[in-house]
């Protein structure tokens, strides 16, 4: 008999007497207080990798997936209603987050993510096993494998959970984390429609714009991405189940699977379905890489609108300081009254994260061998991580930075009648050679384009005032002959 001494998530030490449990590798011992069994205890023992556990998001869709399983199995009189009663209620008190501290495993584990499946299914087991007994002693009489798992492989159940745990934590944070900020951005472009500053191309000096439309842009770029992600959950909403082993359903119900998926719709409220195609969602993840395609586009939008915040907010006196970012804390130890743009900071290293982990996503589904992804728990933790991350970057990004943006209206005047590029207003009337002759005129000898216009005699001082208006250069206008 093995002794194994596990991991402890929690850092505490058992005091117990330890017990002694069996799987098909035969007798291992484990501590007396845990629900889980030897197939954890052997994953703790042969993959002590990292500090990263298995995700508690996929855990809880395993769980997830094991309530629907047991009302199926009950209902397809495959299982005994008291027994799958006693299954179904432990699920439920592993998907409130009761037990969180009894799945310790690694997320560097076997690439079908079966040794977590199997934690789950010794998990229930134990509390299913306890519930039947009511409260006696005795010996455990559900078995994870029969009773927890009918109908079931960790092939089927693992994609499944990851597309569950995705399409949860997308409706749950992240689309409601996005709509968040798209209101923010309204209300701003709303608020600055009639701020008149200088566009700015290539760094440099561009005919002007408002800083409404510029806000009203970063929204739509947003909504873009809004797109993407809806139009990508849609195949997230598919599930493997009902393809165990290989796709071909060997050992269970031809309509489990189906059952399964639409017990999990009603109670998540999601459009969730069987897939068409099982071989292509256990051997496949194209599904997660498109939507975390999705996601590095979303990153690669909120990485340009914060970059933008971040220019404008540049100062407060050597920058372009058009923008007055919100004071949250002290931004040096050492310079009194430094105040930095820190929720761009953050937002942005949020988003480097994202892409980083979109280049992993990528390689690792491309790792399918024949009918199965050996790589899932890698794209399960970066993909729930990349949701998580920008969910929470972006409400912080709202609520602590846009919606407390400001504007240095001197500064923006300031700018926008010194900018050169307003020469362009004049080119429709004398021509371009002329108006860039003006321009350089104006910045080889300091002065303003007003001065250049008249000291080059091409335009008079009324023409000059009638002509150039920042106002009526903000939208189409076709010269007249």
């Amino acid at each position: 008999m093995q002794t194994i001494k596990p991991l402890q998530a929690s850092g505490a030490i058992h005091t117990d007497s330890p017990r002694t449990v069996s799987d098909s590798f035969g007798s291992v011992s484990v501590p007396a207080d845990v629900l889980w069994g030897a197939q954890t205890a052997r994953s703790l023992q042969f993959f002590a990798i990292g500090e990263q556990r298995m995700p508690m998001d996929i855990i809880h869709a395993l769980a997830l997936i094991k309530w629907a399983a047991a009302g199926v199995n009950r209902d397809l009189q495959l299982q005994k209603p008291a027994l799958a009663q006693a299954i179904a209620a432990a699920a439920d008190r592993v998907v409130a987050g009761e037990l969180d501290a009894e799945f310790p495993l690694s997320v560097w584990q076997t690439g079908s993510g079966t040794q977590s499946n199997m934690n789950v299914n010794e998990v229930i087991a134990s509390l299913a096993s306890q519930a039947l007994a009511q409260g006696t002693d005795a010996a455990q009489t559900v078995h994870p494998n029969d009773d927890v798992n009918l109908g079931q492989s960790s092939n089927d159940v693992f994609p499944t959970a990851m597309h569950l745990a995705v399409s949860l934590k997308a409706k749950l944070a992240l689309l409601p984390a996005l709509e968040e900020l798209l209101s923010a951005l309204d209300a701003k472009a709303l608020a600055f429609e009639s701020v008149i500053k200088i566009g700015r191309t290539h760094l440099q000096d561009a005919t002007p714009v408002t800083l409404g439309q510029e806000f009203g842009g970063y929204a739509a770029q947003l909504r873009l991405c809004q797109r993407s992600l809806l139009l990508a959950l849609e195949a997230v909403h598919t599930l493997a189940i009902g393809g165990t082993a290989v796709g071909t359903g060997l050992n269970t119900h031809p309509e489990f699977g189906q059952r399964v998926a639409a017990a999990l719709a009603l109670r998540l409220e999601l459009p969730l379905s069987q897939a068409d195609n099982l071989f292509a969602a256990m051997a496949g993840h194209e599904a997660l890489v498109a939507f975390h395609g999705a996601l590095k586009m979303l990153a690669i939008a909120l990485t340009k609108i914060a970059n933008d915040i971040r220019l404008m907010g540049s100062g407060p006196r050597a920058g372009l300081g058009e923008l007055m970012l919100p004071q949250n804390e002290p931004g040096s130890s050492i310079m009194p009254g430094k105040v930095n743009p820190t929720q761009v900071e953050a937002l942005t290293m949020v988003c480097a994260q994202v892409m980083g982990h979109d280049v992993a996503i990528g390689f690792a589904a491309s790792q399918g061998q024949f009918e199965l992804n050996v790589y899932k728990p890698l794209i399960a933790l970066n993909t729930l991580d990349s949701l998580r991350l920008l969910a929470d970057a972006m409400r912080s990004f709202s609520r602590h930075c846009v919606t407390g943006l400001r504007v240095n209206q001197a500064r923006v005047d300031a700018l926008l009648q010194s900018s050169l590029m307003l020469v362009t207003a004049l080119t429709p009337h004398i021509g371009y050679d002329r108006a860039a002759q003006m321009a350089k005129h104006a910045q080889a000898h300091g002065c303003t384009l007003r001065e250049a216009a008249l000291a080059c005699g091409v335009v008079t001082a009324a023409q000059f005032d009638a002509w150039v208006n920042p106002a009526q250069m903000l939208g189409p206008s076709a010269p007249t002959l």
